[in-house]
């Protein structure tokens, strides 16, 4: 379900390393802009939706998830990534919410594309045929060094981390150089910013970007 005319609503998705604080400034974001009226729903990927929630447990919970190839991997993201636009962003999108998504497409072009090494064209072509024409308003990126990263994972009270999680250095390097370079090439659509002030920073200098952007 593609957008046929102008929404009223905005999309707004989040990108960065694993630990850089995505979580914390959607609900601080999120808080801000219901304060002043808007309607806000909060979404993630991959999941967002029932189908969505399953396919996130095959990518990172399963049980042979090391031997899953990036081909795979990028496959069941967009899969995930298609049923939530069109069963949850489209819908809030053309009734004026607010969408604040943890994750959209760019992450595939960054943890699959540059990370895993696949083609540009081919990841940009899956990305496409997913979202169709759904694409964000804003595209905020939290960058925080690959030290400070893996740093905050340890300090997770979780249970066991995930197969993301459970990457090398070098790994998030690549991830992080990608977001860099994301957003170098797309000023228009992407804020960068430093992760690793604190959390109340940050959420200020996020509100400051999207009340300019947004109007």
């Amino acid at each position: 379900m593609p957008l046929k005319t102008k929404p009223t609503g905005r999309l707004i998705s989040f990108e960065g390393s694993e630990g850089s604080g995505k979580s914390t400034q959607i609900s601080l974001l999120a808080a801000h802009l219901q304060k002043i009226g808007r309607d806000v729903i909060t979404t993630r990927e991959p999941g967002g939706t029932e189908i969505g929630e399953q396919i996130r447990n095959i990518i990172v919970h399963n049980s042979k998830g090391e031997e899953m190839c990036a081909e795979t991997e990028l496959l069941l993201f967009t899969a995930a990534r298609a049923q939530l636009v069109r069963e949850v962003i489209v819908p809030a999108l053309h009734a004026g919410k607010y969408v604040l998504s943890d994750r959209y497409l760019d992450s595939s072009t960054v943890y699959q594309g540059i990370a895993r090494n696949l083609a540009a064209d081919p990841v940009a072509q899956v990305n496409r045929f997913a979202v169709g024409n759904v694409m964000p308003d804003i595209t905020v990126v939290i960058d925080v060094p690959t030290e400070v990263s893996l740093t905050r994972l340890k300090q997770r009270v979780t249970d066991l981390p995930d197969r993301m999680e459970r990457e090398n250095v070098d790994f998030y390097n690549k991830v992080r150089e990608g977001y860099l370079l994301l957003a170098k090439s797309m000023p228009d659509r992407v804020i960068l910013v430093d992760g690793t002030h604190t959390s109340a920073q940050v959420a200020q200098t996020i509100w400051e970007h999207v009340r300019v952007r947004l109007g």
